[in-house]
């Protein structure tokens, strides 16, 4: 720690600075959160819909078969890893890689594949040695459908294909501005679709069961994907948030404790000039 007043004051402006860094740092992330978020709350009744839509059709077309809803044994599992591009938001982008390498660790070196969204996760892996399929990076703050459009294509593709046998989504959820989730969430095959139990609503399409299926099933899967990124984004957002808001109160408590340390080293000079002054008259004397 400084001695002297001068260290003391330098350091003082130094956190000031800081601080003030810091500040921005919350108000601009809590500005994006409030866009993003907007876009989280309007995607999902859509998806809500789309889903008892799609079960509806499968539930009255139960001789028509597709890909994405078949389900096969396991043999390969696709992880689409979802983190920011840089840091300063916690434990944000260390929850989703602990949670990859937890569910990586289980399976054999060739039973996965990685996806990757966020420059924070994809270097992780390469340090690590393990090969990238495909990546997204620089994402903006506010993700729109085209961004991911490419990678949500080519994973629906590839899981059609049979290149492996589930996709498992690993990412933040968004709860609030406060709380996020790490999750490992299974979409592909789109079971919850297949699988949901129907009201009697009557749906009138055209032009077939098979054709509507075939538009229809790979764009909900893009679109789950697209929901999760915009999940991850949002909870970067308020992630970041926190942190620096926390960073902020930690340098005003660090200046609480040098203006109290300057307070009395300016103090202890003093007593000790008044020292001097009382000492240097008594040897006049």
């Amino acid at each position: 720690m400084p001695q002297n007043t001068r260290d003391i004051r330098r350091r003082i402006k130094s956190v000031q600075n800081t601080a003030q860094i810091t500040k921005a740092m919350e108000m601009v992330s809590a500005s994006k959160l409030r866009k993003v978020q907007d876009a989280v709350l309007q995607a999902k009744p859509f998806l809500q819909s789309m889903q008892e839509m799609l079960a509806a059709i499968s539930y009255s077309a139960r001789q028509v078969k597709h890909p994405l809803l078949a389900v096969r044994p396991v043999k390969k599992t696709a992880f689409l890893v979802i983190t920011a591009d840089r840091g300063l938001a916690g434990a944000y982008n260390a929850n989703v890689i602990r949670k990859t390498t937890q569910e990586i660790r289980k399976l054999d070196k060739d039973a996965y594949t990685i996806f990757a969204v966020g420059r924070r996760g994809r270097d992780f892996f390469r340090r690590a040695g393990i090969a990238i399929t495909s990546e997204v990076v620089g994402l903006p703050d506010a993700p729109t459908y085209e961004s991911v459009k490419q990678l949500a294509q080519l994973i629906v593709s590839g899981y059609g294909a049979g290149n492996y046998d589930a996709l498992v989504i690993v990412y933040n959820e968004f709860i609030n501005a406060v709380t996020n989730k790490t999750v490992a969430k299974q979409v592909l095959p789109l079971t919850a679709v297949s699988s949901q139990q129907q009201e009697q609503i009557e749906y009138l399409y055209e032009p077939d069961d098979e054709t509507v299926l075939a538009k229809l099933l790979p764009r909900y899967a893009e679109t789950l994907m697209y929901q999760a990124v915009l999940d991850a984004k949002a909870s970067e957002h308020g992630a970041r948030m926190a942190s620096m808001g926390n960073a902020t109160d930690s340098a005003h408590e660090m200046i609480d404790s040098l203006t109290l340390q300057l307070n009395r080293a300016r103090q202890a000079a003093i007593t000790t000039q008044i020292a001097e002054v009382v000492g240097g008259a008594e040897a006049l004397k």
